[in-house]
Order: C-alpha cells, then sequence, then structure tokens
C-alpha cells in the first residue's frame, strides 16, 4: 500500500526522534512506531509489525491511575483520530514484556495540503517520578 507523502515524511522523521513516537493511518490502524516506543511498549516494531486500531489498542494494556483499562476511544491517538484535533492525556500502559510503565502521550493530527485527515501520531514519554 503506498502512503501520502505525509505519512512517509513523518513516518522517516520518527526514525531521528529520540522521542518515542507511534504513526496510525486515518482508521487508526498503525503504520509504524520508533526505536525509543520500543522500550516503552516492550517489543521492537519488526516483531510486532502493522497492527488494527482495535488490536494496537488493547495489546498495550492502557490502565487509569486506578488501575482499571481505558476504553480505546478514550485514548488520545483514537481522539485525534476520531475528533481529528490533538489530544493529551497521562496514564499507565502494560507493555508486551509485562512491564506497567507511567506515560505521557501527546496526539496530532497529520493533514495534506487540500486539508485532508491523513493520519495521527502521539509523541509519548515514561514519567519518571
Amino acid at each position: 500500500m503506498t502512503h501520502p507523502i505525509q505519512i512517509i515524511l513523518m513516518r522517516q522523521l520518527a526514525g531521528y526522534l529520540s522521542v518515542p513516537l507511534f504513526l496510525v493511518d486515518p482508521s487508526g490502524d498503525l503504520l509504524f512506531y520508533n526505536e525509543p516506543a520500543e522500550a516503552i511498549l516492550g517489543r521492537r516494531f519488526d516483531e510486532t509489525g502493522s497492527m488494527s486500531a482495535q488490536e494496537w489498542s488493547s495489546a498495550f494494556t492502557p490502565e487509569d491511575h486506578e488501575g482499571h483499562p481505558i476504553p480505546p476511544e478514550d485514548l488520545p491517538l483514537m481522539i485525534t483520530v476520531t475528533k481529528k484535533r490533538p489530544a493529551f492525556q497521562r496514564f499507565f500502559i502494560r507493555g508486551l514484556d509485562g512491564v506497567l510503565r507511567h506515560v505521557e502521550v501527546a496526539s496530532i493530527p497529520i493533514t495534506g495540503l487540500d486539508g485532508a485527515f491523513l493520519g495521527a501520531a502521539a509523541l509519548f514519554w515514561e514519567v519518571l517520578n
């Protein structure tokens, strides 16, 4: 499948960033996450590959501050996909390595020159306090 140039460039940029980045298409399906994200998500992208929105939003097990699962539609990246606006949230995520980590996530929409919605990117980091 051929992706718009903006998505291709975002993936290329992600490879140079020291901040974890997660990239999805307009339906929320995972296209890529970078090497810094692998440490938090508990598995290399080469091992997981692309995933549907339903798969990744449950595989990485997001939890609120009381340990309750966060519904996929309440995650920043899915808010960005459905409402086409930036979103931010602090929560816990259990990676595929089984480790629970406290993270902050900021997601942004990616649009084409014509204003078409092309997907979204989430920058996230572990909260170490």
